[in-house]
């Protein structure tokens, strides 16, 4: 007699049926106040947030402009 095969996919334990509480998708998206700009930056800065975005996997603008909002944040009157 072998033993038995155990599926990990499958539910272990009395299965309770709850209501579907997640928002949908398009109320995730929350649409920001932005205004589009051409700035000339230092290659050295953009190559810095280039390899950091690499390596937390995200975007490079995204963390310029996060950064922008932050200081602006913290100074702002």
């Amino acid at each position: 007699m072998g033993k038995k095969k155990i599926d990990h996919d499958m539910p272990i334990g009395k299965l309770t049926e709850v209501e579907d509480f997640l928002p949908p998708p398009d109320k995730l998206v929350f649409p920001e106040d932005t205004v589009k700009v051409t700035i000339a930056l230092n290659r050295r800065s953009v190559e810095f947030f280039k390899d950091q975005a690499k390596k937390h996997r995200s975007k490079y603008q995204k963390m310029i402009r996060e950064l922008l909002d932050q200081y602006a944040g913290r100074f702002a009157q």
